[in-house]
């Protein structure tokens, strides 16, 4: 670990209710207090369930993140969700381009660049995700792939935006399945990703910037990944959702 902080969010998918995630951000509410200082902590429920989640989480160290967000402002786009709707229930973080959002959605990269700049507009901080497929590792075209997602998703991003922005890696192959890079074969990825930034903003801009892992972290290989010099946090899935074991997660990870 550098001397950037740590960063752990949670992606909770298209799980729990608003009543579901009131009782289980009131549990992290508590288990996670001790945490305070000592790393940043954000939870992403549904768009249905962020108000009462901003309302639960209120006056403790967990901040509440949207999980997609439109590229537009407002007007006719029938089942879409504004920054200023967002930002207007005290939501603070949102994820973009999440693997899923690539693959059923057919998000493209210029999609993810204009929506991680409306969030940055607004007043948002973006989670950008990038992350190759399991048959795009085995033919060896990971480096190809990541290097294509970064410039492609933070294309038009300033210098001064990028401090506001977080990447998480995270590779579509281990997202659900229960396997997980090795933290060698992470490091390899966060660390072309930081020499990327670096050709894009310069090196002291790049080593500020956070990269988060994504792809079954848990309890068990935290620790070992966020020990890698590149690895600044994890976005986590399912993991997130059990008050004990985010818990367990965030403990050894520090």
């Amino acid at each position: 670990m550098s001397n950037r902080s740590l960063f752990i969010a949670g992606n909770w998918k298209m799980n729990k209710t608003a009543t579901e995630a009131v009782e289980v951000l009131t549990a992290l509410k508590e288990n996670l207090q001790k945490f305070e200082g000592k790393l940043e902590i954000a939870v992403c429920p549904t768009f249905t369930s962020l108000d009462r989640a901003v309302q639960t989480v209120k006056g403790s160290n967990i901040k509440i993140g949207a999980q997609d967000i439109s590229d537009k402002e407002s007007g006719a786009f029938t089942g879409e969700i504004s920054a200023q709707m967002l930002l207007d229930l005290g939501v603070e973080y949102v994820i973009i381009g999440h693997s899923e959002r690539r693959e059923y959605h057919n998000e493209t990269d210029e999609l993810i660049s204009k929506k991680a700049k409306t969030a940055l507009n607004a007043g948002l901080k973006p989670i950008v995700c990038i992350g190759e497929t399991l048959e795009e590792r085995e033919s060896d075209k990971t480096f190809d792939v990541i290097t294509k997602q970064v410039k492609g998703s933070l294309n038009g991003i300033s210098s001064e935006e990028i401090l506001k922005t977080t990447l998480a890696y995270e590779p579509v192959w281990a997202i659900g399945t229960g396997k997980t890079a090795t933290p060698e074969q992470a490091q390899e990825v966060h660390q072309l990703i930081r020499k990327l930034l670096t050709e894009i903003y310069g090196e002291k801009t790049a080593e500020e910037v956070k990269i988060q892992y994504g792809g079954s972290v848990k309890p068990g290989n935290s620790a070992e990944l966020m020990a890698k010099k590149d690895i600044d946090g994890a976005l986590v899935g399912g993991a997130s959702l059990k008050p004990d074991v985010f818990n367990d997660l965030i403990s050894n990870a520090l």
